[in-house]
């Protein structure tokens, strides 16, 4: 690949990134947006058990794009997984701790029979749908906003935050839109796999109202974005230049994420696609139509995420304390035959992995019905 430079591997890794966290938030969404509804869409166990199969055979293969997505920024981003993870520690704690609940939950609430054993997990599973999305949500809040670290002239650096400080008025209204979105997208993907019944109807109706909540909600956070302060290089910025973000002037100015909406009119379409997107499946729900619904809620949020990507270019990680220490795609990437390496790995497995996935949910396509989990005990 010696036709790539440095500046192509950088942008290709950029979007290779941007597209593994849309396939989490696509693929692995809709298992997070159903556990979070599980207590209050489902009465009953029968019905409770119609959600929990609704996801059960194909949850754990598509929270391999959050592995994913994890391995993509160790690998490209070195200095942004270090600082992110580090620095939002005690968050990740969270989340993990809560993502380690879903696979407990899943194995052992068919254990007893107990009423009150079972009701537990299902809380438990809640928790591992709600706890994740609600704090990835406030994390891409902090990440809008600059994150609380510096970088010496040994590039080492250091994280100043606190777990509480993560959440402010902002970052809450990014978590509350990545619950509803989420929600939304679990409400959606109920309608088209469960059998028409009480819990379906239940799910409309709470998916008409994520809906509306995403769409003011994605409003609300795109006026902080126009309002608010961004970050903005000065002087020269050299693509191929090495991984060193004390090379990097950097500024902060009112509005500065909207710039590259006026340097690049196309970028337009993602935050079109993220109203378009939840308004089709608002739409569909509301009309019956749950395939529309479905696919309106995935491209809602790809244009939410892509929304996101696109304002910050380049920059992946600011500093809120010290703007010369941000993180942009030119600064902060791993090498140029780490990159071409990885490139090579990507183009052979993700490939696999998406003939794969379209496999599995091909054999198991259809309608959970009621009359399936009465008769079959083996099922969760």
């Amino acid at each position: 690949m010696a036709f790539l430079d440095y500046e192509v591997l950088r942008l290709i890794w950029w979007t290779l990134l941007g597209v593994l966290l849309i396939g989490f938030a696509v693929m692995d969404g809709f298992d997070l947006g159903v556990g979070a509804l599980l207590p209050f869409i489902a009465r009953g166990d029968v019905e409770r058990r119609l959600v929990i199969n609704a996801i059960a055979p194909t949850w754990e293969g598509n929270q391999a794009w959050f592995i994913l997505s994890g391995g993509a920024i160790f690998a490209a981003w070195p200095l942004l997984y270090a600082i992110s993870f580090s620095g939002f520690y005690l968050a990740m704690f969270l989340v993990l701790a809560a993502l380690i609940l879903r696979p407990v939950a899943f194995k052992y609430r068919s254990k007893s029979n107990d009423p009150k054993w079972r009701a537990r997990w299902d809380w438990a599973l809640f928790i591992g749908g709600f706890v994740p999305t609600l704090v990835f949500g406030v994390a891409v809040g902090n990440v809008l906003q600059g994150a609380p670290f510096r970088i010496d002239t040994d590039l080492r650096a250091t994280y100043e935050g606190s777990l509480l400080g993560l959440f402010t008025p902002f970052t809450l209204v990014c978590g509350l839109l990545s619950v509803a979105m989420l929600v939304l997208h679990g409400s959606a993907w109920l309608a088209v796999k469960i059998e028409h019944g009480p819990v379906h109807c239940r799910a409309r109706a709470i998916g008409t109202g994520a809906a509306v909540a995403s769409l003011v909600l994605f409003a609300i956070g795109w006026g902080f974005v126009a309002s608010g302060n961004g970050y903005v290089a000065q002087g020269v910025v050299d693509p191929f230049g090495p991984s060193n973000p004390t090379r990097l002037t950097t500024v902060v100015e009112q509005g500065a994420w909207l710039r590259n909406y006026a340097r690049y009119p196309w970028m337009i379409v993602a935050p079109v696609l993220g109203f378009g997107g939840t308004a089709l499946a608002l739409a569909g729900i509301l009309f019956r139509r749950e395939a529309a619904a479905l696919v309106g809620s995935s491209l809602g949020a790809a244009g939410i995420i892509s929304t996101v990507g696109l304002s910050m270019f380049p920059y992946i990680l600011p500093s809120s304390i010290d703007a010369h220490s941000s993180l942009t795609v030119w600064n902060a990437s791993s090498s140029a035959s780490t990159l071409v390496l990885m490139l090579v790995v990507t183009l052979v497995l993700l490939p696999i992995i998406l003939v794969y996935t379209a496999w599995a949910y091909r054999v198991m396509f259809g309608r959970v019905t009621t009359a399936q989990v009465i008769a079959n005990v083996d099922l969760y």
